[in-house]
């Protein structure tokens, strides 16, 4: 296998590797698929928000880091548990084990704090280690431990308690929050029962006040479903009037939250697949708990549940793993197939073909397609979301052959690969018209998406054994005045993918004066593991998945290489390859590119 392309100069391969370095003004993104800023000014559009982060930040900060405001979160103390709300997220008892014998592996990380040592009163060795560690996230595989791990968790509960009794604004961030209030929510009646009197009516003390906190503000809409789900799961949790009152409050705001958070279709408002993923798992163990408190589940969660189960079905490939799309992983397909055990229709799972939440995914026995056909979230919506218009996955039986760089919230340090080069798509003049905020403001509102808007139109039509898919944005029109569109026709009798990537002029941006050509690079990233051979022809590659099985892509592109990239998995960064086909088009006339991917091992094949 060689790694450079026909137009490579001459010499000895280079590693298949990335290079260190980033985007200029984009921390972390691989230089070797180098993006020029886009200039983008974010003006006066974000000017109220802006305003009103500031202004609301500074309140809370003040109000609730008053001496005495901790005293408005013990109203109503509960003294028991009740229900024991079940985390159907499968869970590695391995980090539990460690953190007996003083070892914390997060977020890539490790920290050493044998007991009593106090692992949270001291510096994390980064942000997602310190975030993982405040979430609790070390929660569920120490209760895996039997007696041992619940009377440990019952120590570093109260060693937590103890260091962080008033409010931070890091501890105490809402996300965090969220995450450590489910968690001990679940955990919550088994540490009670190896905890002293004392310890347990500290521990409901100290879940009590971190539900209460949940339904105060500031928190923002994105996000605001999973804390109110966590709220409720509390209040199922802590018995007697203080746990119905919590669990009132919870519910009741939580039919709004979710009618805006979940789409008709299922799709999550974030358009994350894995977002959906998460909160659908949220719901059932808040289902669980209502169950075992023989309290009807509202319409608005048992609605929400059914909806995100049907488009799960679609967001599901043939691998068992989740599509990845706008800031969503692919899981892993145990969690997949934990969120889907409730569900009546798992039979031929990953063999569903349709649209939900801007993707649209169409198949043939072997072959399954999925495109990004929607535009980005926006607003707050937006921290996660991806400027990479008509990106593909493509799954081969079961091998996830093409995909993207795998860029999730887990690497905040990658924001680079939140662009066009870091997917399976087409990109124009290396330049991205939209950037995540940085500097001050992105420390501020977060890491939101600003840029240009794009519409996206969708026309599919299914014939005798092919379905025809076209797909076009407007992205590009701004900057060179073109259309990019993508038509899919896929041959279900032989399970061949033809393509046609086409750029032209757009009728409604013909006047303004620009460059008389663009370069472009269509890219198609591979799974880390997958094997790329170029052919004698300089036009074929000759694709293995881990299964083995070859596929070969044809393109007739001026320049078709094999490059260096990279995949994020969990925050960390593996390496990985790319196809890459390079051209230039004309800003005034129409520009295609044709690329076929079909099995291998048929006659005419290349050499």
């Amino acid at each position: 296998m060689s790694p450079v392309g026909p137009f490579a100069e001459r010499g000895p391969a280079p590693a298949v590797g990335v290079t260190e370095g980033s985007i200029p003004g984009l921390r972390g993104a691989p230089v070797r698929t180098p993006v020029r800023t886009s200039g983008v000014q974010t003006g006066p559009a974000l000017w109220p928000a802006i305003a009103g982060r500031m202004l609301t930040r500074q309140m809370w900060i003040e109000l609730y880091g008053l001496p005495g405001y901790a005293l408005t979160l013990a109203a109503g103390k509960a003294v028991a548990f009740a229900a024991t709300p079940r985390d159907f997220r499968p869970v590695d008892p391995a980090p539990g084990k460690a953190v007996l014998g003083g070892r914390f592996h997060l977020a890539g990380t490790h920290m050493e704090a044998e007991a009593p040592a106090d692992p949270f009163n001291r510096a994390s060795p980064s942000k997602a280690f310190a975030t993982d560690l405040h979430a609790f996230a070390w929660l569920p595989s120490l209760m895996l431990q039997e007696d041992r791990g619940a009377r440990e968790a019952v120590r570093l509960t109260l060693a937590w308690a103890e260091a962080f009794a008033r409010w931070s604004p890091f501890a105490w961030d809402p996300q965090i929050l969220a995450r450590r209030t489910f968690h001990l929510a679940c955990a919550a009646r088994r540490m009670g029962a190896v905890a002293t009197e004392a310890e347990r009516l500290r521990l409901a003390d100290v879940l009590g006040r971190q539900a209460r906190q949940l339904l105060r503000p500031p928190g923002g809409l994105a996000g605001k479903a999973e804390r109110l789900v966590a709220a409720a799961l509390a209040g199922c949790v802590l018995a007697g009037p203080p746990g119905q009152r919590l669990r009132k409050a919870a519910l009741g705001r939580l039919t709004g939250a979710l009618r805006v958070t979940v789409f008709g279709d299922g799709g999550h408002a974030s358009r994350s697949p894995e977002a959906g993923l998460e909160l659908l798992l949220d719901l059932l163990s808040l289902n669980d708990a209502l169950s075992q408190l023989s309290e009807p589940v509202p319409e608005a969660v048992a609605g929400a549940m059914l909806r995100l189960t049907t488009a799960l079905r679609l967001q599901t490939l043939p691998d068992g793993r989740l599509t990845g799309f706008q800031g969503g992983g692919p899981s892993t397909a145990a969690r997949v197939a934990a969120a889907r055990a409730h569900d009546d229709q798992t039979e031929g799972q990953g063999s569903a073909a349709g649209a939900v939440g801007g993707l649209t995914r169409i198949r043939s026995p072997l072959l399954t397609i999925v495109a990004d056909t929607g535009a980005p979230g926006r607003g707050a919506w937006s921290e996660t979301a991806c400027a990479q218009p008509l990106a593909l996955e493509i799954v081969c039986g079961k091998d996830r052959l093409v995909t993207g760089c795998g860029w999730t919230p887990r690497a905040a340090d990658r924001q680079g690969l939140r662009l066009a080069p870091g997917h399976s798509t087409l990109t124009l003049g290396e330049q991205s018209f939209a950037e995540p905020l940085g500097g001050w403001k992105g420390e501020l509102l977060g890491p939101r998406l600003f840029g240009r808007t794009y519409a996206c139109s969708v026309e599919q039509r299914d014939g005798d054994q092919a379905v025809w898919l076209e797909v076009e944005h407007d992205a590009w029109a701004v900057p060179y005045g073109l259309l990019h569109q993508r038509r899919l026709y896929l041959d279900q009798r032989l399970d061949e993918l033809r393509a046609e990537e086409r750029l032209h002029p757009s009728p409604d941006h013909r006047d303004a004066v620009r460059v008389i050509a663009a370069p472009y690079a269509v890219r198609f990233h591979l799974e880390p593991g997958a094997q790329a051979s170029l052919a004698r022809d300089r036009r074929s590659i000759l694709l293995r998945g881990h299964s083995g099985r070859g596929w070969w892509f044809r393109t007739d592109g001026p320049d078709v290489a094999i490059e260096p990239s990279v995949h994020v998995e969990d925050g960390l960064t593996r390496r990985s390859l790319q196809v890459v086909v390079r051209g230039s088009a004309r800003t005034d006339a129409e520009t295609k590119i044709r690329w076929k991917l079909s099995p291998a091992g048929a006659a005419g094949d290349p050499t």
